[in-house]
């Protein structure tokens, strides 16, 4: 074997195991923030349901488990954070009284609202010099996805809190208004097809938001320099 061919093949070697090391760090990273995620869940959700529920909804004014999802993400990167919103999705199903429903529902909202960040990322080739996070990173940059991720994620619930209260919640369609906009004269089908984009519009603008100045505003990320 020749000098070149020599280095050449450490290269690849150490390209290789960089690789492996990065994998191992977003499976364990999924594996601890799903579990997190599932002990918010478990414990302090239900403690904290009543406080925080938007009357007539079933929702929350703030999403802990999707704050936990979302925070995965910007630290471990792609893989790591769809598998931790999967594993805690699964792990929610024994505690959430809304289940499969309600998990089903946190699930399908935050992948909508990172599945637009992840395509633009999906755009960028790690040169060695930039990584994808430090693309995320850039104010610019979290603001478009962000918002094209929010747009999504409300066209998606609208149709899925349409279809769930016409079928599963139909009991439970009267009950629903716009009191928290102080409309409690609008119920029904009306107050979910009004109030459904304005509350996933709130809360995108947390999941995305309280998760990235906690990443990047502490600099977390460039302290674990996982992606």
């Amino acid at each position: 074997m020749s000098e070149v061919e020599g280095k050449e093949f450490f290269e690849e070697q150490e390209s290789f195991m960089s690789r492996r090391s990065q994998l191992t760090l977003q499976i364990v990273g999924a594996a601890l923030f799903s579990a997190l995620s599932i002990v918010v869940g478990a414990l302090l959700t239900p403690t904290l349901t009543n406080l925080i529920r938007i009357p007539g909804w079933f929702i929350a004014i703030i999403d802990l488990i999707s704050l936990v999802w979302v925070l995965c993400f910007y630290l471990f990167g792609v893989k790591a954070g769809i598998l931790c919103c999967i594993i805690g999705t699964v792990g929610l199903m024994p505690f959430d009284p809304s289940a499969p429903v309600g998990p089903l529902m946190k699930l399908a909202a935050t992948l909508s609202l990172i599945s637009v960040p992840i395509l633009f990322l999906r755009l960028y080739k790690r040169d060695g010099t930039i990584k994808k996070s430090q693309k995320l990173k850039k104010p610019h940059n979290i603001i478009v996805y962000g918002a094209l991720g929010t747009l999504l994620r409300i066209i998606v619930m609208v149709i899925l809190n349409v279809i769930v209260f016409l079928t599963i919640f139909s009991l439970f369609l009267d009950q629903v208004s716009l009191e928290f906009l102080g409309l409690p004269q609008i119920t029904g089908m009306t107050a979910v097809i009004i109030g459904a984009p304005i509350i996933n519009a709130w809360q995108s603008a947390l999941d995305l938001g309280i998760p990235y100045f906690l990443v990047y505003g502490t600099k977390l990320d460039e302290r674990l320099n996982i992606w």
